[in-house]
């Protein structure tokens, strides 16, 4: 069972730490017991203005308090620790010291970054962005078969259907008012 101290203790080493530093891989489900037992301790009580359960809500509150900037904290030195590994490849210092669901959101964040890097260099080397080069509209009324940009026939389309077409003839049965963009 986790107490006021322990959390205090975890919040106040982390504080004052640069390394991720080691919690028990229960301590978050401690940390919901605790607030649980504290909760019902709160509410049991027959005089909710005495001293005992005025000092309890206030610890209640003080360790929700430190329980969020110990995991602010923690976030902070692990996106800290992403840009570090996205820089020099090396991934694994102070996972140890991970909970379950931090290397979760480290592993993440670090493919996120691989991604990100990748799509600047292909910017970087001439690639143009993909650029959407379709529209799904949805037709307001009975169209016709017709002839694309390229020759190509098209349709016939009925009302309400749906449909993904080049941009430019898009375009032009929007301003026809005979289909409507279909927001994604």
């Amino acid at each position: 069972m986790i107490t006021y101290n322990d959390i205090y203790e975890a919040s106040r080493k982390e504080r004052y730490s640069e390394e991720l530093q080691k919690l028990s891989k229960r301590f978050v489900l401690n940390f919901s017991e605790y607030l649980k037992d504290k909760k019902e301790f709160t509410s049991k009580e027959d005089d909710p203005f005495s001293d005992v359960v005025l000092k309890t809500k206030k610890q209640l509150e003080n360790a929700i308090t430190l329980f969020k900037e110990l995991m602010l904290r923690r976030r902070k030195k692990i996106l800290a620790l992403v840009l570090i590994a996205a820089e020099t490849g090396i991934s694994k210092q102070d996972f140890d010291n991970m909970l379950d669901f931090e290397k979760d959101l480290f592993e993440n964040l670090i493919k996120c970054m691989g991604d990100s890097d990748k799509k600047l260099n292909s910017l970087l080397n001439g690639e143009k962005e993909n650029e959407q080069l379709n529209e799904l509209i949805l037709f307001k009324e009975n169209v016709e078969e017709f002839v694309d940009m390229n020759g190509e026939k098209m349709g016939p389309y009925e009302k309400d259907q749906m449909a993904n077409v080049p941009k430019e003839i898009a375009q032009i049965l929007v301003d026809g008012k005979k289909a409507e963009i279909v927001e994604a």
